[in-house]
């Protein structure tokens, strides 16, 4: 068969490329997609100066005790609007979670949840806190991110701050290697110039300590309406992954502070409030493509006393509420919410696996069924199979089973770009 005739010269193509070449340069760097790597479902903050190495055990057992004081896990499940084999499936796994994996993500607070106690004070906590997060790590004990949230980059305690992040760091790094899981939070962000000051804080420490570059990736906490909507009328927010590209491992939406910014009364701040949703929703266009992950926020609604069970399905609705809104990942403030925060979580994938499975399959094999999925949907099938995955929800030899996929061939739909570059 003879080639068939072209318009386009090779000039013409050529041209196009370098026409383009800004914008492909552009994709590469600014818009990797996600890594593949596992997100943790929830981050738990605890002033820092109650870290131990036991720390993550001991919230688990005190999670545990407080679910079998209130008639178990199944239990649990059913006022979490489980069915009765849903809530079976669900307790166990939640039991073996709370006894292996308590906390995934935990972050030491030395900002809000620690307060101004004077610099000597501060100074031994965060000289301690590296110490007892690096006996953690060696004794296998630490959960597999952990960090801490330190002082905001405002004039009043930006110098308070860069001592405690400086003193925390390089306490880790004369102890040995940095923990693989190791993440900094940069709280009450109002402008991207803040963010690159903390892109040049750390890749100073980098540079002291003989770190690789970009191997200190921070948290920014969104808590600030101007963080949103700028003086100019766009979002720093936005601008944040190409300001700093590469740097920025996750934004945080931080219910209370923004909540307060907008003189939302005491008794109506919420995650569900629409400013936050609105606050949200921003965050999610701005960091769309970028491999930047996002984490709603808590509720101080805490199940004790008398309010345990109410506590307990509220915390469980809007947990289920912010992953069908593609939030993975929450703060947990207490022991007692660990364990509706798993029973929700585990319940949202066990509930999705068999659809999603049954889709993947007929994706994979080319089978027809009452669904046509392209190639995006099926990323995303694949994406939310392995975060079950991931967190514990769901087995590997499940997905095996109902979808007929491995682990490697499920990642490698979720995430085809790193597939593609593994065999480059």
């Amino acid at each position: 068969m003879a080639a068939p005739n072209t318009s386009l010269s090779a000039g013409d193509l050529a041209h196009i490329d370098a026409q383009l070449a800004p914008t492909d340069q552009l994709l590469d760097r600014n818009y990797p997609g996600d890594d593949g790597s596992r997100q943790p479902v929830h981050t738990v903050y605890v002033p820092a100066d109650r870290f131990t190495p036991s720390f993550a055990a001991d919230w688990g057992t005190q999670a545990a005790a407080t679910a079998e004081a209130h008639g178990g896990f199944e239990k649990l499940g059913r006022l979490l609007g489980q069915d009765e084999s849903l809530a079976q499936a669900v307790a166990g796994r939640v039991e073996t979670k709370l006894g292996t994996e308590p906390i995934e993500d935990l972050r030491l607070d030395f900002e809000d949840g620690f307060g101004d106690r004077g610099d000597d004070a501060e100074d031994a906590a965060a000289v301690a806190a590296a110490s007892a997060v690096a006996q953690a790590v060696a004794a296998g004990s630490a959960p597999p991110f952990i960090g801490i949230r330190f002082k905001c980059f405002e004039a009043a305690t930006r110098a308070r701050g860069l001592r405690t992040l400086d003193l925390f760091v390089s306490g880790l790094a004369a102890a040995g290697e940095l923990p693989d899981g190791l993440v900094l939070t940069l709280p009450k962000v109002t402008t991207v110039a803040q963010v690159q000051a903390m892109d040049y804080a750390v890749s100073r420490l980098e540079e002291v300590h003989g770190l690789p570059a970009g191997r200190l990736r921070f948290e920014v906490q969104v808590e600030t309406p101007q963080l949103i909507l700028g003086p100019e009328g766009t979002s720093p927010v936005a601008q944040l992954p190409h300001a700093v590209p590469g740097r920025i491992s996750g934004l945080h939406y931080g219910t209370y502070d923004y909540s307060a910014s907008l003189q939302i009364s005491a008794e109506y701040q919420s995650m569900e409030h629409p400013v936050a949703d609105f606050a949200k929703e921003v965050m999610q266009l701005a960091v769309a493509g970028t491999g930047i992950r996002l984490s709603d926020g808590s509720t101080n609604i805490i199940p004790v006393g008398d309010n345990v069970e109410n506590a307990w399905q509220l915390h469980g609705r809007l947990v289920r509420r912010s992953l069908e809104r593609g939030y993975y990942q929450g703060w947990d403030l207490h022991p007692a919410q660990l364990p509706s925060r798993f029973a929700a979580t585990y319940a949202f994938y066990r509930e999705g696996l068999p659809a999603a499975a049954a889709r993947l399959r007929n994706y994979v094999e080319r089978t027809e069924g009452g669904v046509m999925d392209e190639p995006a949907t099926a990323r995303a099938l694949a994406a939310f199979v392995l975060r079950g995955v991931q967190c514990g929800a769901v087995g590997a030899e499940e997905v095996q089973a109902l979808a007929g996929v491995g682990i490697p061939q499920l990642t490698a739909l979720a995430h085809p770009r790193l597939a593609t570059t593994s065999n480059s």
